[in-house]
């Protein structure tokens, strides 16, 4: 089973490192009385329109920004012994776990975050990371060897994504992508990680969706996945040696998505995930020589996520999307029987690595209830799965923490919405304030995971959140993803309007108490629905969101555009551009009368920071309240704990402020 380095660190800040100014007050009848303590920006902050922050915000809220988290990295290749991607100081780092709730060992300490790690799979003597600078995500590859503590860099340090590096079987070189020959399209290349001038280019790509899936048994062909879209993938074989690439699959009456792909240990199969003749991603043994395709585990009716196969191939594990929970199970290759993983918690899972002993199977959990912890299943036993971290959760008691409810409405066209409704804190009584979080992607799903510093709203401030999953979200069938795509893009609008008339409906929550935000894509549909539905809202919060679909086109990272233009439309079709004017946000915001918030970071490969700022400037053109906050160590969303720290004392201010009125911390109905 080849060895990805795909996984990412999904890990919540720790320690709290802003500037206070204490001024102190002079004992003099006639002096003023003294300023209250502030919070201050720290210089790499850019900060506009924000009131001051007073300093014991920090304490009021410092217990729900202290939990941390820990996400499973990769298994040492000869012991029972883990790295995992946590955080103790101000960024997520890697450490080694060689225990059951042992000790966390740090072994990197950077001032960027880790992006992936993983061990060398003949003898544990350095592990790979890679490590972007101030979140702009060209990624470089390091080697860390453990006897010295030196750090070698692998790729070219430039301005280039590297990464997603999968070991051959004998555990001698690394095939990876890289878009450093012109920044726009994704090679392969392959190295001895051992010796970087092994490195060489093997073939030359078209285009910013290529990836690395897996090596022949025998070291001489690579497994490499093409995507074009959410819904439309491609799967080729590479010849290491000569870079020729054929291609495996073929076109059909409608699109095909793959997910993944191993190969069985004789070579002459992969094991995949795909929706060709379904609605949902199945997991399937697909024998490329002859087209057949044999769905595995057909009787479970859920999308499944992901897999993993034992390096024997006598076990696979797979994960399944059952409403947004996930389930594990293992499936026996040889008589093709599965069976559910016991001992994890309800929540969502990501990983399901096997261990090279083929025994021992590791999972990251989370829930409502409980930040991101590694648990880790021993199939020999066949006993309940045993928990190897318990991460802190900063002074928050998770038995008292809201759980979600699954939630749905009717839109606009009759198309059935879903969701997750997190209410107010019981002690809280009558029609409680709102904020709705849309998901980024738009290829993403909204799901029951830990709040963190959400928990502030609905424990201290009675405040219900409410995460829909408009048309276009992923988790529903390949239809409903492609709901919203090219000129379709207001319906997903809709819904959110189609959310507010929910709202309004019930009798627990307060229809003229409600605030709009989201992130990325989520950015873009707050600044739609601040446009929009500027009467039946109270203020919006956008975070790193897409202003003008034109504009965003134009200056997002290369690498990534072609396959933007598939889901939002091409902006060089007449057509789509003039679309694209009509529903700007941009070209809409003199209809927003009410507050808004707007958080960048400058480095943004994805959502480039011109689009906050063109919208800032036409909203204050209008006359129009905005907040704006532009980190310039950062790039798409907050990483550094800092950063965090002070986004979220100024979104406590804002909610507050303009949601609940006047600095109310419960307004009435305690």
């Amino acid at each position: 089973m080849p060895r990805l380095s795909s996984l990412p660190l999904i890990l919540i800040a720790v320690t709290v490192a802003v500037t206070i100014d204490r001024s102190v007050a002079v004992a003099q009848p006639a002096s003023p009385p003294a300023a209250p303590a502030t919070i201050r920006p720290t210089d790499n902050l850019v900060v506009e329109g924000i009131p001051e922050i007073p300093a014991a915000l920090a304490d009021e809220v410092r217990r729900y920004t202290e939990a941390r988290s820990a996400a499973f990295v990769g298994w040492h290749p000869t012991r029972v012994e883990m790295l995992i991607g946590t955080r103790f100081g101000n960024t997520a780092q890697i450490h080694e776990v060689r225990m059951p709730e042992g000790a966390r060992r740090q072994l990197t300490f950077f001032a960027e975050p880790i992006g992936a790690a993983d061990w060398d799979p003949k003898e544990g003597k350095f592990f790979l990371f890679t490590r972007d600078t101030g979140g702009n995500e060209f990624g470089q590859m390091y080697r860390l060897d453990i006897a010295t503590g030196d750090v070698t860099r692998l790729s070219d340090g430039g301005r280039s994504q590297n990464g997603g590096w999968v070991w051959d079987r004998a555990g001698d070189r690394i095939a990876y992508t890289s878009t450093r020959r012109n920044g726009a399209d994704r090679d392969i290349w392959v190295v001895d990680p051992r010796d970087p001038a092994t490195d060489r280019l093997v073939v030359e790509n078209a285009g910013g969706g290529w990836s690395v899936l897996d090596w022949s048994p025998d070291g001489t062909q690579l497994l490499v996945g093409e995507s074009l879209s959410v819904n439309k993938s491609r799967r080729w074989l590479v010849d290491v040696a000569s870079g020729e690439k054929v291609r495996l699959d073929e076109d059909g009456p409608e699109d095909i998505a793959w997910g993944g792909g191993t190969f069985t240990p004789d070579g002459k199969a992969i094991w995949t995930m795909t929706d060709k003749d379904a609605e949902i991603a199945r997991l399937a043994r697909w024998t490329p020589a002859t087209g057949a395709i044999e769905v595995v585990a057909a009787d479970i009716p859920w999308e499944v996520e992901g897999f993993n196969l034992s390096e024997d191939g006598t076990r696979l594990s797979f994960i399944t999307n059952e409403a947004g929970v996930s389930r594990a199970r293992v499936l026996d290759t040889t008589t093709g029987k599965h069976r559910p993983v016991t001992g994890l918690p309800e929540g969502v899972i990501n990983g399901g690595t096997w261990h090279a002993d083929g025994r021992h199977l590791a999972f990251s959990v989370g829930s409502a209830r409980s930040t991101s912890d590694v648990y880790v299943w021993d199939a020999a036993e066949g006993g309940p799965a045993v928990r190897w971290t318990e991460s802190e959760l900063g002074g928050l008691v998770a038995d008292t923490l809201v759980e979600p409810r699954a939630i749905d409405w009717q839109s606009f066209d009759g198309l059935k919405i879903r969701g997750f409704l997190y209410p107010a804190a019981t002690r809280f009584t009558g029609r409680r304030p709102v904020i709705i979080n849309i998901h980024g992607g738009p290829e993403g799903q909204s799901r029951p995971i830990f709040q963190g510093r959400n928990n502030f709203f609905m424990s201290e401030l009675g405040v219900a959140l409410i995460f829909p999953n408009v048309r276009g979200s992923t988790g529903y069938g390949k239809t409903f993803v492609k709901l919203d795509n090219g000129l379709k893009r207001e319906d997903s609008v809709r819904d959110i309007g189609a959310l507010l008339e929910w709202i309004a409906g019930r009798p627990d929550l307060d229809p003229d108490r409600v605030m709009i935000t989201g992130g990325s894509y989520g950015g873009f549909m707050t600044l739609a629905c601040a446009t929009t539905y500027d009467e039946r809202i109270r203020c919006a919060l956008d975070v790193v969101g897409i202003s003008h679909f034109t504009t965003f086109l134009k200056n997002t990272e290369s690498y990534r555009r072609d396959l933007r233009r598939v889901e939002y439309g091409d902006e060089r079709v007449p057509e789509v551009a003039e679309f694209f004017e009509r529903i700007a946000p941009l070209n809409n915001a003199g209809r927003i009368t009410k507050p808004l918030f707007i958080v960048q970071g400058a480095n943004d490969p994805r959502v480039p920071a011109s689009e906050a700022e063109q919208m800032v400037a036409k909203v204050r053109g209008n006359g129009g309240p905005v907040w704006f906050l532009n980190a310039k160590d950062e790039g798409h969303g907050f990483r550094k704990k800092p950063n965090m720290d002070y986004q979220f004392y100024a979104t406590v201010m804002f909610v507050r402020q303009h949601l609940l009125g006047a600095g109310s911390a419960a307004d009435a109905g305690r």
